[in-house]
Parts: structure tokens; C-alpha cells; sequence
């Protein structure tokens, strides 16, 4: 049975439950291996880009753009290069799939609060064989708001899970745009401080425990981890 007061967890998805920049950043070599052209570095960096967008392919159209060898067709070949290679090794963080099984079996409820697009969304759980452990799924398209508005995470706390702040633990990579509103909802919070690319130096966000493998969760709610030998190979 759910332990220590909680009885429902939300979790962010990239970077939280596994390692969506490191692909990307795979991705983006691919691309700039195609073009001859720049570097994965160079084309990433317009992926972190205002308003650009993290997901937006528009971001690959600008760096073809910039490297003078932009055409539709070199820009679908690029598209199609880039979306192929960020699923191909995409896996879960070592550890997810067991922790997350001990969970479920052990009563307790967990939902995902994503920024992403649902198709994006539904691609990602099912290439990394997590599709069955979260319900509700809240995507960009249910509150049509961005974290770190409350919404997203009100709609799956209230509206789908029918759960109490009080009872929910709320885990996340970013410590502004998960941990943050999850303290103003009241919520115990854990910052997912491994999966952080960009962490400011000693900030955690005030969160209320922040762990370097996902497997410490299990610890937290008060439940055995899933530390096995095997599980390092398995998770």
C-alpha cells in the first residue's frame, strides 16, 4: 500500500524518466554529418532558442538556412534524419521500468505532466516501453499552457486523478519549470537532478528531496528499492 502520506505520484517526461537531450544532441550530429555542414553543437543551440522551440523542426530549417543550403527537399531529408535518430536509442534512465513497476505494485497512482505534443508524447512511452504506467497522460493539448504554469499539473492532480496535493509527489528535472509549481500546489517535490543539463550551481529549487538516480524514489515513499544487480542491466 502507498506509504510515508503519499498514495499518487506526477512525473515530468524528458530527461526525467530518460534522456531526451542526449538524444537530440545524437540527432543533431546526424543532421550536420548530412549537410557538411556545422556541428551538433552549433545546430542544438537552435533548439534552446526563444520562440524557437525545443521540438519546433523549424529550428532545423533556420540552420540550413543560415549554412546556405536550404531546399525543401534537403529540408524534409533533414527532418526525417533528425526525427528517426532521436527515437533510435532513446531508452529509459537505468532503473525506471523497475522502480516504476514497484510502484504500481504497491498501489500507487501515477500520472505524466508533459510540455510535449501528444504524438510526441505516445511515440517517446512507447519507443522507451513506458506507455502502460501513467493514467492520466496530461499533454500541451489538454490546458494548451506551458509549465511552469499550474494547469497542466491542476488538471492531472484534480480533474483526472481526483488526488489531493497533500498525498502527490511531484518529480521532475527542472527546477523552475516542475519543482516550482509543484511547491505552490503544495506538493512534496523531487528534483530529478541527474537528468538537469543546465543546472544552476547548488540550486534545487527549493525542492524537498532531490535524488541522482531515479531508484532513490522508491527509498522516499518508503518502499525497498529495486537495487539489484540485475536490475542495472534489466532497468
Amino acid at each position: 500500500m502507498p506509504g510515508n502520506g503519499i498514495s499518487s505520484l506526477i512525473f515530468d517526461m524528458d530527461n526525467t524518466l530518460f534522456d531526451l537531450v542526449g538524444a537530440k544532441m545524437r540527432a543533431c550530429g546526424r543532421v550536420a554529418a548530412h549537410c557538411r555542414n556545422g556541428s551538433a553543437e552549433e545546430l542544438f543551440s537552435y533548439f534552446l532558442r526563444r520562440p524557437g522551440g525545443f521540438e519546433d523542426p523549424v529550428n532545423i530549417r533556420d540552420y540550413l538556412v543560415h549554412h546556405d543550403c536550404f531546399s525543401e527537399e534537403s529540408y524534409q531529408e533533414c527532418t526525417g534524419i533528425y526525427r528517426e535518430e532521436k527515437l533510435r536509442d532513446l531508452a529509459p534512465y537505468p532503473g525506471v521500468v523497475a522502480t516504476l513497476r514497484l510502484l504500481t505494485d504497491n498501489g500507487f497512482r501515477m500520472a505524466l505532466v508533459t510540455d510535449a505534443h501528444l504524438s510526441e508524447t505516445r511515440t517517446r512511452l512507447e519507443r522507451t516501453g513506458l506507455s502502460g504506467f501513467f493514467d492520466p497522460v496530461v499533454t500541451f493539448e489538454v490546458t494548451r499552457s506551458h509549465k511552469p504554469s499550474t494547469l497542466p499539473f491542476l488538471s492531472a492532480l484534480i480533474m483526472q486523478m481526483d488526488a489531493t496535493a497533500r498525498e502527490t509527489m511531484l518529480v521532475g528535472d527542472s527546477p523552475v519549470r516542475d519543482i516550482a509549481p509543484g511547491m505552490v500546489l503544495g506538493m512534496t517535490t523531487v528534483y530529478a537532478r541527474y537528468g538537469d543539463r543546465y543546472p544552476r550551481t547548488g540550486s534545487d529549487g527549493g525542492a524537498t528531496h532531490a535524488i541522482d538516480d531515479f531508484r532513490d524514489l522508491a527509498g522516499i515513499v518508503g518502499l525497498p528499492g529495486p537495487r539489484t544487480s540485475l536490475d542495472y542491466f534489466i532497468g
